[in-house]
C-alpha cells in the first residue's frame, strides 16, 4: 500500500517561513501535498503560489481582493474564501491532516484554536498564538489529539534537545538570541535609528514585523512566553543569551549539569522540515554545517537596560491571565507606528508599558475576553502613537 501524501494547509503561505515551506513541499512531492494556500493581502504572490501548487482551496484575508483571486483561481476549480473567517475555517476542513501557522501576529490564534478543535497536528511557527493565550491552548491540548510541533528555531532546537529525555530531568531552557542590529549600540544612539536600520538582521531573513521584534528584544520575551507552554517549564527556568553566530540555535540543561544544544547554518527549511516531517529528518542536498568555519561561538549576557522589552516576559508570565496579550496587540500598535515612521524605535517600550498599566487586567480569561483585551489594548496605543 502507497502512503498519501500528507496534506498541508499553508496559512501565511506568501510569507517568509509559508514561502519556505513551499520550497519543502515542492522538494518532496512524495510526502507533502499544498492542500490549502492562504495569505493576508499578497494576492497577486498568492495566486502565482495556487497556479504552481493548484490546492484545493486558496483563502484571502484581505477581503477587498477576493473577487481578483477568485476570477484568477475558481476557472482552475480552486475553491476561494476570504475574511478572517474563513481563516480560521480552513485550518479545520477534513482534507487537512496538518496546518502550518505562518500568520502574522494575533491572526494566527483563531486558526491555531480551531485546528486544536478539529484534532489536526500543528506546525506552529507563529509564537503569537502561545503569547496571546498560552494557558487555553494548553488545555484545549489536553482534551484534543493534535500535537503542535514548533517551527521557531528555538523551539525546534529545544524539541529536539528532548526527544528521548525524562522531562523531569530538565533543569532549565536557554534560548539563544542574536542580539539583533543594535547588539553594540550604545543607548543615545538607539533614539536616532531608522527603520532601514533595524530591519538589517546579521543573521536571519524574515518578515519586517518579526526583525524589529528582533531589534528590540521582544522577540525573545515571547519565545520565553512560549517555550514556557510548549515545555511546562517555569519561567524561572527559562533564560536567554545572546550568541551573535546565531549556530546554538537553543540548549537544555539537564539536573545532572549536562548541557545539549542543537546546532545548525541560519535556515529555516532545517525547522519547517523536521516539523512537516513529524519529528524525523528527511535527507536533504542543503549546504551542511561545517564546525572548522565556526570555531569562536561566544554567548553574553542580554542587556536589559538597553532593552528592556525582554523584561516583559518575566512580567507578563508572573501576572499571567491577560497580561501577554495585552502586551503583543500594543507591541503590535507599535512596530507597525515605526515601521511607518511615526514612532522611533525608543519609543516602542514605553508604549507597551503604558498600555500594560491601562487595560483592565482579567486573571482567568476565556477567548473572548482574550478579543476584548487585544481590542482594547490596540485603542489604547493607537491613541498612544497619535499624543506621540
Amino acid at each position: 500500500m502507497v502512503n498519501e501524501p500528507k496534506r498541508i494547509a499553508v496559512l501565511g503561505s506568501t510569507g517568509s517561513i509559508g514561502t519556505q515551506t513551499l520550497d519543502i513541499i515542492s522538494a518532496y512531492p512524495h510526502l507533502f501535498k499544498a492542500q490549502v494556500l492562504a495569505a493576508g493581502r499578497n494576492a497577486e504572490l498568492l495566486v502565482s503560489q495556487c497556479m504552481k501548487f493548484r490546492p484545493t482551496m486558496a483563502v484571502i484575508a484581505d477581503e477587498r481582493q477576493y473577487s481578483s483571486v477568485r476570477n484568477a483561481l475558481e476557472p482552475m476549480g480552486i475553491e476561494v474564501a476570504a475574511g478572517d473567517a474563513a481563516l480560521a475555517a480552513c485550518a479545520a476542513r477534513d482534507d487537512v491532516d496538518t496546518v502550518l501557522t505562518a500568520t502574522v501576529g494575533y491572526s494566527g490564534l483563531a486558526p491555531t484554536l480551531r485546528a486544536v478543535e478539529a484534532g489536526k497536528d500543528i506546525a506552529l511557527a507563529n509564537k503569537e498564538t502561545l503569547v496571546v493565550a498560552g494557558e487555553l491552548v494548553t488545555k484545549m491540548l489536553k482534551e484534543s489529539k493534535s500535537r503542535i510541533i514548533p517551527v521557531d528555531s528555538e523551539h525546534s532546537a529545544i524539541y529536539q534537545c528532548m526527544v528521548g529525555e525524562n522531562p523531569d530531568s530538565v533543569s532549565r531552557l536557554i534560548i539563544t538570541a542574536s542580539g539583533g542590529p543594535f547588539r553594540q549600540f550604545p543607548a543615545e544612539r538607539l533614539a536616532t535609528v531608522s527603520v532601514e536600520d533595524a530591519l538589517r538582521h546579521p543573521n536571519w531573513s524574515m518578515g519586517a514585523k518579526i526583525t524589529i521584534d528582533s531589534a528590540t528584544m521582544l522577540n525573545k520575551a515571547f519565545e520565553i512566553i512560549e517555550a514556557r507552554w510548549l515545555f511546562g517549564i517555569d519561567a524561572d527556568r527559562i533564560e536567554a543569551v545572546v550568541h551573535p553566530q546565531s549556530i546554538v540555535h537553543s540548549m537544555v540543561q539537564f539536573v545532572d549539569g549536562a548541557v545539549k544544544a542543537q546546532l545548525g547554518l541560519p535556515d529555516m527549511h532545517v525547522p519547517i522540515r523536521y516539523a512537516l516531517g513529524d519529528a524525523t529528518r528527511l535527507v536533504s542536498d542543503a549546504p551542511a554545517m561545517s564546525l572548522a568555519d565556526y570555531a569562536n561561538l561566544t554567548f553574553e549576557r542580554p542587556d536589559t537596560g538597553r532593552f528592556p522589552c525582554l523584561n516583559f516576559a518575566y512580567r507578563a508570565l508572573a501576572s499571567g491571565g491577560n497580561a501577554a496579550c495585552v502586551v503583543n496587540a500594543a507591541n503590535e500598535v507599535a512596530v507597525a507606528s515605526f515601521l511607518h515612521g511615526r514612532i522611533r524605535f525608543t519609543d516602542i517600550y514605553p508604549l507597551i508599558e503604558d498600555t500594560l498599566e491601562k487595560v483592565p487586567y482579567i486573571s482567568s480569561p476565556d477567548i473572548n475576553d482574550y478579543v476584548e483585551s487585544n481590542r482594547e489594548a490596540r485603542l489604547y496605543a493607537q491613541e498612544l502613537v497619535e499624543k506621540i
